[in-house]
């Protein structure tokens, strides 16, 4: 399964975030970033690649870098054949596919919701998200995608 993700007609100042799970929590990612939802397979692992760094796989005819989201958040890695959705995001001309428990929906939430990141969010979410919106019943963590797609050595160095 995979498709395009088409923004819904902008209408104010609310941003809209393709959501996402991981375990129990909700994630937004900016629907701006995100270019396609598909099913991960036939993942090929690179060795010495960072954690976080499942593997690569072929994206109709792109390679992919395959990146973990419950490991880029300090989780544990999820059952082995258990490899959920991915996300198509690009960060400076390379592709990337965030590996998520599940996706969801397109999700517009009042621009009133948004509230700073909150000090005793984890500290290694708190460098991973932009903003919080309080929606009934849960918490939607803003995913900054470009803190999110900076990883490595490179970024360790920076």
């Amino acid at each position: 399964m995979t498709g395009k993700i088409q923004a819904p007609a902008s209408s104010g100042e609310a941003a809209d975030y393709v959501t996402v799970t991981v375990g129990e929590a909700l994630f937004g990612l900016p629907i701006a970033r995100v270019h396609d939802v598909f099913r991960p397979n036939s993942i090929t692992p690179v060795p010495l690649a960072p954690p976080e760094v499942v593997g690569l796989l072929n994206l109709r005819g792109r390679v992919v870098t395959a990146l973990c989201l419950r490991r880029r958040l300090g989780l544990p890695a999820p059952d082995r054949n258990a490899m959920g959705m991915a996300v198509g995001l690009e960060q400076a001309g390379e592709t990337f596919g965030l590996v998520v428990d599940a996706v969801g929906e397109v999700l517009r939430p009042a621009a009133d919701t948004r509230e700073a990141v909150p000090s005793n969010l984890d500290p290694r979410w708190r460098g991973l998200a932009s903003g919080v919106h309080r929606l009934d019943g849960c918490l939607l963590v803003v995913l900054d995608v470009d803190a999110l797609l900076a990883f490595g050595p490179a970024a360790e160095a920076a």
